[in-house]
């Protein structure tokens, strides 16, 4: 089974570091996150990817173009006047990584339905290139198969960043209550698993998938929701990706599945 990431915005809200490269490629702890969502999946036995790729797309082929390079101690060794490389250690991935340029300004959706062609009619996973989670695949997956849907969505349940005031029309302030969870709906967190038939609610690319497709998949019943009370966090700032490295620096990074 196959797991589309799809990785081809343009990132502005964290230009900082997507003026250089695509957001998928900044980095936590010296890896791309794009690296820590695929071991995610990894970890649970999912090692077929199709990376949707538009913004900067070269940056993520040059990156697994080399990837066997990057992770591995090598001598070269040009002292008999040829160039023989002899691999010392070999610690790469038993991935296979299609790398699809899905257009520079295509909608999600649209790069789902240029991707078709690659899932040969089956099941696939899906998610977004910027955000990490402890979620169990494989109760996603299982899930998804006991509620028979054509789509299924992990969601959490985020704290507010901000306390709450209940405040008058004159502005006396009737309470306050600080951040709550409770505060904040059930959001998309990505992490999802699709039947193939969800490419009938797909058009052109100017599809986003997060509006029609799936509010209409929603109204057809044919939609279900993964409750996940676990570890999720998006990267859409500078600020979201300091706290990532801080986490991953202090080897508590709740996503490091592939450890357990």
């Amino acid at each position: 089974m196959k797991t589309v990431i799809l990785a081809g915005g343009y990132g502005t809200r964290i230009s900082e570091e997507s003026i250089l490269k695509p957001k998928p490629m900044v980095e936590i702890g010296g890896k791309p996150i794009l690296w820590h969502i695929m071991k995610q999946y990894s970890a649970y036995g999912v090692n077929d990817f199709i990376i949707c790729c538009g913004y900067k797309q070269h940056v993520i082929k040059e990156y697994f173009a080399n990837y066997f390079l990057y992770n591995s101690d090598i001598t070269f060794d040009f002292s008999a006047g040829k160039n023989d490389v002899i691999v010392h250690r070999d610690s790469t991935e038993l991935w296979r990584v299609s790398v699809i340029d899905t257009g520079l300004d295509t909608m999600t959706g649209g790069r789902i339905k240029r991707i078709a062609p690659y899932l040969n009619g089956e099941s696939f996973f899906l998610t977004y290139g910027d955000g990490v989670s402890d979620v169990n695949i494989r109760d996603l997956y299982a899930f998804h198969r006991k509620t028979g849907g054509l789509l299924t969505m992990t969601c959490v349940h985020p704290s507010s960043r901000y306390g709450n005031l209940d405040i008058t029309e004159e502005g006396h302030v009737r309470s306050f209550r600080e951040k709550n969870a409770e505060d904040v709906g059930w959001i998309n967190a990505g992490f999802m698993v699709c039947e193939n038939g969800i490419l009938d609610y797909l058009t052109d690319d100017t599809t986003v998938f997060e509006r029609e497709p799936i509010e209409r998949c929603a109204a057809d019943g044919k939609m279900n929701a993964f409750r996940h009370e676990g570890f999720w966090q998006c990267m859409d700032t500078m600020r979201e990706k300091e706290m990532l490295e801080r986490l991953w620096k202090s080897g508590e990074a709740p996503w490091k599945v592939w450890e357990n």
